[in-house]
């Protein structure tokens, strides 16, 4: 019978290294990845190999599969999973890493910042637009572009730190030390952001759009962390039940 389990990933934007690191310890305990899973991996037990890991991050077109993995197969790295543009792939310790000098590195991070725009810019617009919508409306209206703007923010917010995640990686690749500093001081500006709306709020009467802004702010915030809390728990429990 298979043995495999589930761990969390800590989001590839933010803790590529930390992940790859951590499935390479996995691996020498005989638990090597298989698939990508909602937040994290499937991994499979097997024998303790002292395996490396590395993601590279290209849409490649159909048909051009075979030859996108047979260019790393002969650098020894091996095809795991792909997820859309995300292909993750395993060498054993001591192989030359894919990505050797700034440049390439600072391109596949390029790689993924461009598609990940194509999507995710129109999205936030959009969103931002109807959340203007909903604050300068009223009656009906108003209650309606509420409703559209609070679902599209539960994917917009959490979409646009990825994206800003994916530039401070690159900059930090090219060594613009200002650009990743600017993208650090975000989470502050955004807490600031929210006590301001909040003030705002309590200051004057009952404003449905800004209160619920606020709250989504703060919401989408708190939420990843909560969803990787409480998956990274119950596959735990799963395990120790089984």
């Amino acid at each position: 019978m298979r043995q495999t389990k589930y761990i969390t990933s800590g989001g590839l934007a933010f803790s590529e290294e930390k992940d790859m690191e951590k499935l390479r310890q996995f691996s020498l305990k005989g638990w090597h990845v298989s698939d990508f899973k909602f937040m994290g991996y499937t991994l499979e037990k097997g024998e303790s190999t002292d395996y490396i890991y590395s993601v590279d991050y290209r849409s490649v077109k159909e048909g051009e599969e075979e030859e996108y993995y047979e260019f790393f197969s002969t650098s020894g790295w091996s095809h795991i999973t792909s997820a859309g543009n995300i292909h993750l792939f395993r060498a054993y310790s001591g192989t030359k890493p894919i990505y050797t000098d700034c440049d390439t590195t600072a391109e596949k991070y390029k790689s993924l910042s461009d598609s990940m725009n194509r999507l995710a810019i129109p999205f936030i617009l959009l969103t931002a637009l109807i959340w203007i919508g909903a604050i300068i409306s009223s009656g009906i209206f108003q209650s309606i572009l509420l409703g559209v703007a609070v679902i599209l923010s539960i994917i917009a917010l959490p979409t646009a730190w990825t994206v800003i995640t994916t530039y401070s990686n690159k900059w930090e690749v090219e060594g613009r030390k200002g650009l990743v500093n600017l993208v650090r001081t975000i989470p502050s500006l955004v807490l600031l952001i929210l006590a301001i709306l909040l003030l705002i709020v309590g200051g004057m009467e009952k404003d449905r759009a800004l209160s619920l802004l606020a709250y989504m702010i703060a919401g989408a915030t708190a939420l990843p962390p909560a969803i990787w809390v409480i998956m990274s728990l119950y596959h735990k429990m799963g395990e120790k039940k089984g």
